[in-house]
C-alpha cells in the first residue's frame, strides 16, 4: 500500500509542474521553465518535453530505471532572436514529437541572445547552451533523465550549437561554476543546416555564386579584439576545428538550394571529417531551402515527415553504441 501511495504522488507531483500541450497529431508533456543559471542579463531556463503514456495524455511514460536518453535542443535565429518554444504544430514539434514517441526527452534550451553593443556574442551562445547540459547531468536523477545518453539537436544557428556541444571538450566554455564538474557522455547529434566553419568565406556564397559572407561577423566578435584575437575567435566559434576521429558522430542535414547556410558547409564538414576519420554523415535534401521549404518548381527530395525520421533513426542507431567513443565525461 505505501508503495503504490508513493507512486500516485510522484505522478500527481509531477502533473503539477507539467503542461499537456496537444498538436493536431499527438501530445507531449511538458515540464516547461526549468531555471539552468541566472546571468547578469536575464535568468536562462529549458523546457522538458517527457514521453507520455499511451494510453495517456498526460501522464509520463514509467521512466527506464537508468532515465530517459536525453535530446538537446537549441533553436534557430542567427545567434540574435528566436526561443525555446516548440509550440503545438509545425516542424519542431513533429521532430520533439517522433523522438518522444522514440523513448527520448527532449530539453528545448533558452540561451542569451546576441546584442549589437557585441556584450553578448556567439560566444556566450555556446557557454549557455554547454551550461544547460551541465545542469541537465548534475539534476540527472530527479529529472529522470541518463546524463550518459545525451543528443544535440538544433536548426540554423542552434544546428550550429549542436556542433558545439556535442564536439567541443566538455570542460571548454565554463560558464556557472557551480555547474562545473558535470558528468555526461555524449552518443551523437544532428544539425538541421548549421553552419560548420566561419573562416572559410567562400562556404556562405549563396547557390548562385552571390551573398555577404561576413554578414555574421559581429555576432561573433566584441569589436574589441586584434587580428590575431579576431581569427582565434573565429577559429574556436567554428565546429570543423574540432573534429576527431574518436568523435561522437554527427549527421548534417542540409537542403541543397538554402541561401541562408548554403549546403557547402555540410560538403566542407564532410571533406574535412574525411581527412582525419571523423563520424560524420551528410544527408542532402535537393531542391530544399531554409527550413525545408521547397525551392523552386520540383519537389524536395525528402518531405519534412522523412527529414524528421531520418533524424530520430540516426539518433536510435546511436543509443546504444558500445564502443567507448570519445571521453565525454568530466
Amino acid at each position: 500500500m505505501g508503495v503504490i501511495i508513493f507512486r500516485v504522488t510522484l505522478i500527481l507531483a509531477f502533473a503539477c509542474l507539467s503542461v499537456s500541450l496537444h498538436g493536431a497529431e499527438g501530445v507531449t508533456t511538458v515540464r516547461k521553465d526549468v531555471i539552468y543559471k541566472e546571468t547578469k542579463q536575464q535568468a536562462l531556463g529549458l523546457d522538458l518535453h517527457y514521453p507520455v503514456q499511451a494510453s495517456s495524455k498526460s501522464v509520463p511514460q514509467s521512466a527506464p530505471k537508468a532515465g530517459y536518453p536525453l535530446v538537446v535542443f537549441m533553436h534557430g535565429g542567427g545567434w540574435s532572436k528566436g526561443n525555446k518554444t516548440i509550440g503545438t504544430q509545425g516542424g519542431r514539434f513533429e521532430v520533439v514529437k517522433a523522438l518522444n514517441e522514440a523513448g527520448f526527452c527532449v530539453a528545448s534550451v533558452q540561451y542569451r541572445l546576441c546584442t549589437r553593443d557585441g556584450k553578448i556574442t556567439m560566444r556566450e551562445c555556446v557557454t549557455d547552451s554547454k551550461d544547460a547540459v551541465r545542469y541537465l547531468a548534475k539534476n540527472a536523477s530527479k529529472l529522470s533523465i541518463n546524463a550518459r545518453q545525451v543528443f544535440t539537436l538544433g536548426d540554423s544557428a542552434g544546428g550550429h550549437l549542436a556542433q558545439m556541444v556535442l564536439l567541443s571538450p566538455p570542460a571548454s566554455f565554463p560558464g556557472d561554476p557551480a555547474l562545473a564538474g558535470a558528468k555526461f557522455r555524449m552518443l551523437a547529434g544532428v544539425s538541421w543546416y548549421g553552419p560548420c566553419d566561419f573562416e572559410k568565406k567562400d562556404l556562405f556564397l549563396k547557390p548562385d555564386g552571390t551573398g555577404n559572407v561576413d554578414r555574421f561577423k559581429d555576432r561573433i566578435l566584441r569589436g574589441d579584439e586584434s587580428p590575431e584575437q579576431e581569427l582565434a575567435t573565429i577559429r574556436e566559434m567554428s565546429p570543423v576545428n574540432y573534429l576527431k576521429a574518436d568523435m561522437p558522430p554527427l549527421l548534417m542535414l542540409q537542403g541543397d538550394r538554402d541561401p541562408t547556410i548554403p549546403v557547402h558547409h555540410a560538403h566542407y564538414m564532410k571533406k574535412r571529417a574525411d581527412l582525419v576519420g571523423a563520424p560524420v554523415t551528410k544527408l542532402i535534401v535537393k531542391n530544399a531551402s531554409h527550413g525545408w521549404k521547397q525551392r523552386g518548381d520540383e519537389p524536395m527530395s525528402m518531405t519534412h515527415e522523412e527529414v524528421v525520421d531520418q533524424t530520430v533513426r540516426f539518433m536510435l542507431k546511436h543509443l546504444n553504441r558500445k564502443s567507448a567513443g570519445p571521453k565525454s565525461v568530466q
